[in-house]
């Protein structure tokens, strides 16, 4: 039987020992193994392995000895409990070997869990899986996870207590993010918040998330974005103190102004622009990213869009004479004191 991603996500969380196994599948090895480290652990429990009640076989082996997998789900263990017996990198090839042991599976057997990359629809595997009675099927897809399956990583990392805007920034993390990253940033999120009974805010989020872009240039571009002219000459003096680069400096504009004007031109607000971008933008440099492009308007925003290009091809053009940290600075000046001219 086929899984829907719902019913999937449903059935990793609460398995039915009472089902002779599971084929999980997809493009993403890592969120296949997520998936199938989630529901061996819920169906054996955190010391399943240290009980052998967990048997692991590879495709491989299986296809040299494929009465292991009946020998590996009817052996009895030592200690009681559900057992699982998981075969990873499954193919094609063990097709026979699955489907003999799926009909001599009874009750009191070990769960099969299998594993495999991407199946098309005509694979033997998938079929048998898919057809049958005392079996299921599953497919993982590379889309974002669903709210439902943020709201179960959540619990599994015990964040009980989340605000409806840290929610929101959670989304936009995980579609940005890959699945193991999500998962560890979470992880360290809870441990941020071990007995703390507030509820996670967006600024923890903020706090928590991978730094995407360093400190000093974020004060920089915020300061070019808000017009503050004067901050601009100390500011670029750390930067090039620090040794940034002023190429490096035009790419973190530019990305930043075209944020602004993403933000700026979403039907759906500054905010929803802000959202959708990769990575995303969260907590208080939303908020003021937001009061930006509110600030600038799409007619500024258009004029300071060329304005960056043509600095970042003077740059990197072989007969610029002029020093390059002095171009950059002209131009964040510039940008500034744009922010607040009559068009």
């Amino acid at each position: 039987m086929k899984l829907s991603p719902r019913d999937a996500t449903a059935f990793f969380a609460k398995p039915d020992p009472r089902r002779a196994g599971i084929l999980i599948y997809g493009n993403d090895a890592m969120r296949v193994a997520l998936k199938r480290q989630d529901m061996v652990g819920a169906l054996i429990g955190p010391a399943g392995e240290e009980e052998m009640r967990l048997t692991r076989l590879s495709g491989a082996e299986l296809r040299r000895d494929p009465a292991a997998l009946i020998d590996a789900a009817k052996a009895v263990g030592f200690f009681p409990g559900p057992r699982v017996v998981l075969v990873d990198e499954a193919g094609d090839g063990n097709a026979s070997a699955f489907e003999a042991a799926l009909e001599e599976w009874r009750e009191g057997d070990a769960m099969i869990v299998a594993t495999a990359g991407q199946l098309p629809a005509r694979s033997k595997l998938r079929k048998l899986f898919e057809g049958a009675g005392n079996a299921f099927s599953a497919a993982i897809y590379d889309d974002p996870p669903s709210r439902a399956e943020i709201e179960a990583e959540l619990k599994r990392a015990g964040l009980a207590q989340v605000s409806p805007e840290a929610m929101g920034d959670l989304e936009a993390l995980a579609r940005a993010l890959d699945p193991g990253d999500f998962r560890q940033t979470l992880e360290k999120i809870a441990l941020y918040k071990i007995d703390d009974s507030a509820p996670l805010s967006s600024a923890e989020v903020a706090e928590l998330a991978p730094a995407t872009i360093e400190a000093a240039t974020d004060d920089i571009l915020h300061a070019v974005a808000e017009g503050k002219a004067n901050q601009i000459g100390p500011l670029m003096q750390k930067l090039s103190g620090q040794g940034e680069s002023p190429v490096g400096l035009i790419i973190a504009a530019s990305r930043h102004f075209r944020a602004l004007h993403a933000a700026s031109a979403d039907p759906k607000g500054p905010a929803a622009g802000l959202s959708r971008q990769r990575p995303p933008v969260f907590g208080p440099r939303r908020d003021r990213m937001i009061r930006q492009a509110q600030d600038w308007g799409m007619p500024r925003l258009e004029r300071a869009l060329p304005l960056l290009v043509d600095t970042d091809l003077a740059l990197r053009s072989a007969g610029q004479t002029a020093p390059q940290m002095a171009l950059v600075e002209r131009l964040f000046i510039r940008l500034a004191m744009l922010r607040s001219a009559r068009l």
